[in-house]
């Protein structure tokens, strides 16, 4: 399987540092095989706290393998940040969804399963499954 078949991942978080370690997590998790196409757009241009439509959208492309792309993000304002790319129409490639999903556990699960090939629906559904993951 070659990466042209995978649905890549956003990791969108406040923090430049998060996003990174986020990803690179999720990454480690997924073993060593079929490597999945893994962006983080964290904090602003300046490398300031915050969130950035042009980062978004930069990783959004970055990760765009023609299977969709699935942007997971950490909290509210960068949901917002994302809904209005989405809404623009042009900003992100055309089979791009927000992630209702946590965002450490979905980021993992939505990588794991992007591994095995899955298409977006498949992906999707296994970040917003993370949500049931209990811890005791």
């Amino acid at each position: 399987m070659s990466d042209g078949e995978l649905v890549g991942i956003v990791l969108v978080s406040h923090s430049a540092q998060v996003a990174a370690s986020v990803a690179e997590l999720a990454r480690g998790l997924a073993g060593g095989g079929v490597e999945v196409p893994v962006a983080p757009a964290g904090g602003t241009e300046g490398g300031e706290l915050g969130t950035s439509s042009a980062l978004i959208a930069a990783a959004a492309a970055s990760v765009d393998r023609g299977a969709g792309v699935a942007v997971l993000t950490d909290l509210g304002s960068a949901v917002l940040t994302v809904k209005a790319l989405l809404a623009e129409g042009d900003e992100l490639p055309a089979d791009t969804r927000l992630v209702d999903a946590p965002f450490v556990e979905g980021a993992v699960a939505a990588v794991v399963t992007a591994s095995t090939g899955a298409d977006l629906a498949a992906v999707e559904a296994a970040a917003a499954e993370a949500y049931t993951y209990r811890k005791v």
